[in-house]
């Protein structure tokens, strides 16, 4: 007589719903503190950008109130005020694109030990380590800034006094677009997976970790905010355009095109330029 085994039990899914469930709940309560954070900068820094803005439109009030450098022969205010525009204007631009980044390493931030390492702390190294590299950038801006300022090459209002120097950075930041460089380090910005698991596993570099993403999209936009010198370093509806192309340029699925496109049309306005 053959045996009959008997049916394997159901499956109990009222075990596993709780666990999902607390899953969920850690990993939300560990993303919305890091996007609390990061918005709240941005709310802060287009905040400060945008008084910028009036003390350019009203420079003698603007220069009063310790918004604006001097016209002519900056001091060490001068620059310190300079170096803050740009520190701030590269935490805006910038953030919204590295969100996605900032958001991974929050999520995966549950399962790291201890606990008081998880959520806002990993994300909110990170993100400092992220703003370091910008910030580094920043120097090298304002003292560029500057030299070009005492040499008459840029204008008190920042923006290039020399229609040669206006087509150079053209050209020179359309070019970039087609180099290995730009190319491998764009690919790091957009799939910055490698490094966010890092911070799982070394939790203590998490700023460091942060610092080298900011490098790779500092690799990849340099030649970009290079362009503000052109159209206006406090032009804010450059820097709004600039902003937009750099975030699609990293989400989009496939941007080749896109690079490519705008290396192009850069170049292109660059030697009209130079040849007008």
């Amino acid at each position: 007589m053959a045996s009959t085994r008997p049916p394997p039990a159901p499956l109990d899914t009222r075990a596993t719903a709780p666990v999902d469930s607390g899953r969920r709940g850690r990993s939300l309560a560990a993303l919305l503190p890091a996007a609390a954070l990061v918005g709240l900068m941005l709310v802060l820094a287009w905040a400060y950008l945008g008084w910028m803005d009036w003390g350019m439109r009203n420079m003698e009030a603007g220069a009063d109130m310790w918004i604006m450098p001097r016209m002519v022969g900056w001091g060490a205010a001068d620059v310190a005020l300079v170096f803050l525009m740009w520190a701030v204007m590269m935490a805006a631009m910038m953030l919204p694109s590295a969100l996605p980044a900032i958001l991974m390493v929050a999520r995966v931030s549950s399962s790291v030990t201890p606990p008081y390492r998880a959520g806002v702390g990993l994300a909110g190294a990170f993100v400092a380590g992220y703003l370091l590299a910008w910030s580094g950038f920043s120097l090298v801006a304002t003292l560029l800034q500057w030299a070009l300022l005492e040499r008459a090459l840029v204008t008190p209002m920042m923006q290039s006094a020399k229609q040669a120097l206006s087509a150079a950075i053209l050209i020179t930041a359309g070019l970039y677009q087609f180099t290995p460089l730009k190319n491998a380090c764009l690919r790091q910005c957009r799939s910055p997976l490698g490094l966010v698991m890092e911070v799982v596993a070394a939790p203590r570099s998490a700023l460091s970790i942060g610092f080298r993403h900011g490098l790779y999209c500092v690799g990849c936009c340099w030649a970009l905010m290079g362009l503000l010198f052109v159209t206006g370093v406090m032009n804010l509806l450059w820097v709004i355009i600039i902003a937009v192309y750099v975030g699609l340029e990293k989400v989009l699925p496939s941007t080749a095109w896109l690079s490519r496109g705008a290396g192009i049309l850069l170049c292109a306005a660059g030697i009209w330029l130079a040849v007008a």
